[in-house]
């Protein structure tokens, strides 16, 4: 039988284990982001909406499907 003390380490232990691997399944998904930054020599929101969201504004959408900005004409007038 554990102590108390014991049994709280091992739930912290179980709790950043979970987190920890939870981490390392999502990171994939996020490495393109910075890639593509330093790549097209921009800033996130060329092609998000804003910062930190994933929502894409037509020239993320662009770059999306053609994997380049080069072409890419703003609608703005």
């Amino acid at each position: 039988m554990q102590t108390p003390q014991g049994e709280q380490v091992n739930k912290i232990v179980r709790a950043l284990a979970i987190v920890g691997g939870v981490s390392l399944l999502l990171s994939p998904f996020a490495v393109g982001t910075p890639e593509y930054a330093k790549k097209e020599s921009a800033q996130c929101v060329v092609c998000h909406t804003a910062v930190g969201k994933a929502d894409l504004n037509e020239a993320g959408k662009y770059y999306k499907d053609h994997k380049t900005l080069d072409g890419y004409r703003d609608k703005k007038p």
